[in-house]
């Protein structure tokens, strides 16, 4: 299997401020990483590195063979895409599910204009939405349905890797549940390469087949899940799971037990 994205000793400040710290990691294609810290460690800086929303001082990332440097091209920023806690940071309020999703697909020139149509409804058939709501706007749906949106808007371009910087986190229990059996079959069916962030270790027991571990701007640990889970090779990765009183009983096809630990 190959890399899909190595990260090579990045580094970055803000004043005498060290946010991340000589991060090193790779991260293999079709695979998803889960990534883990407490809030300040640095997850969602090196989120927004990786995407190009920040630039690092120091180090550098490739996207398979290809550096990519601090002024990117728009297919550069169109390979990687982020889905962020809140959906409404991605979706016009102003502009119906319609035009959010055709405006990516004519600008990355992704289909052809008479094409657009069929592909928008595509997208939304691929996040379980009917095709009707592409006249509706973000305001009418409820919070998962924006965040689904908010997905199909990142898969239009089809991008090599999705970002997911806490995008279950402000989403009811049950509905969190049916977003992550969305992320699981959109990666089974897309072939997709994920970074996926979140604090809740119920979430990424369920979404991960790596997990890496982010304290105080540096990774301290990098380990297969079944790893993580049982035999954590740091010491804050064992206080972690200490402080979670009862792990995941299993995963099944329906979803995962105990989805907020």
């Amino acid at each position: 299997m190959g890399s899909a994205l190595q990260v090579q000793n990045l580094t970055v400040r803000y004043g005498g401020f060290i946010a991340l710290n000589d991060i090193t990691l790779n991260l293999e294609e079709h695979t998803t990483l889960g990534l883990v810290g407490e809030s300040g460690s640095g997850k969602s800086t090196l989120a927004r590195v990786i995407a190009g929303l920040i630039a690092p001082d120091e180090g550098k990332i490739l996207l398979g063979s290809q550096e990519l440097l601090k002024k990117r091209s728009r297919e550069q920023h169109k390979k990687i895409q982020m889905i962020f806690q809140n959906p409404d940071a991605s979706l016009n309020p102003k502009h119906s599910i319609r035009q959010i999703l055709s405006e990516a697909l004519l600008f990355h020139k992704i289909v052809h204009r008479p094409e657009v149509e069929q592909r928008c409804k595509d997208l939304l058939a691929h996040v379980h939405l009917e095709a009707k709501a592409l006249d509706r706007f973000p305001h009418e749906f409820s919070g998962g349905q924006r965040q689904r949106i908010a997905i199909a808007r990142a898969l239009s371009v089809e991008p090599s890797l999705l970002i997911a910087d806490e995008p279950t986190s402000a989403l009811d229990v049950s509905v969190q549940l049916s977003v992550l059996e969305l992320f699981k079959t959109l990666k089974t069916e897309l072939n997709l390469t994920m970074l996926f962030i979140s604090h809740d270790l119920g979430v990424i027991h369920a979404i991960s087949d790596t997990v890496a571990v982010m304290r105080q701007g540096k990774l301290v640990e990098k380990s297969s899940m079944d790893q993580f889970f049982t035999r954590p090779e740091h010491d804050y990765s064992r206080e972690l799971l200490s402080a979670v009183p009862k792990m995941p009983n299993t995963i099944t096809a329906g979803g995962y037990y105990e989805p907020r630990i």
